[in-house]
């Protein structure tokens, strides 16, 4: 019975490791070569496996980027970014979800920038991972919008509805994008310009 469980936990972390290649590998191409389609056979030969082997762990390309998603979030600090949002206080909740999403981006700026081209020419595969991070930054962001209006922290005459659309902007990777690579921005100041922004257009001083 022993020698059983002790096989069973071996294929288990043999099949852990593969998954990881493959990932790895997605990732490393995205790095490499962001203006080449991702091929799932290049892909499984970088990872040493066979092409049925990708489809048989993922079930999709579909299913190979959402875990691509899921790893380039968890290696940039997503858990970060959801304890820094969700802060009692709607100020810091602003503050620290835009300094730790823009740290989660930059941490994996040119994946990103790959992934979120790719699907605009991809919508089944690539888009549909993309489309699943924009829902969860909308809810996010309507979100704090909705705390800083019953905190009595907006301007007069700003909503909670105009301060969700503004947000929606100022939170976007094409927001840290054009400042962080188009400006040339440090990480630090990306930060203070996207925060900085929010504050101004939105709340009382």
């Amino acid at each position: 019975m022993a020698t059983r469980r002790y096989e069973q936990r071996a294929r288990a972390e043999d099949a852990e490791k593969t998954r990881r290649r493959i990932v790895d590998a997605a990732l490393e191409r995205l790095r490499d070569a962001p203006s080449e389609p991702v091929s799932m056979e290049r892909i499984a030969t970088m990872a040493g496996v066979a092409r049925s082997t990708v489809y048989a762990i993922f079930g999709s390309r579909a299913g190979l980027f959402d875990a691509v998603g899921v790893e380039l979030r968890e290696r940039g600090g997503y858990e970060r970014l959801v304890e820094a949002s969700h802060q009692s206080d709607a100020r810091e909740a602003l503050r620290g979800g835009i300094r730790a999403a823009s740290e989660m981006l930059a941490a994996s700026r040119d994946s990103y920038r790959t992934l979120h081209s790719m699907a605009k020419l991809d919508p089944e595969a690539v888009g549909g991972a993309v489309h699943r991070w924009e829902e969860e930054r909308a809810s996010a962001m309507t979100r704090i919008a909705r705390q800083l209006d019953e905190q009595g922290i907006l301007r007069s005459g700003v909503g909670a509805d105009e301060a969700n659309d503004v947000l929606w902007v100022l939170s976007s990777f094409e927001s840290f994008d054009l400042l962080y690579s188009g400006r040339g921005l440090p990480l630090d100041a990306v930060v203070e310009r996207l925060a900085d922004t929010a504050e101004r257009a939105l709340m009382t001083p």
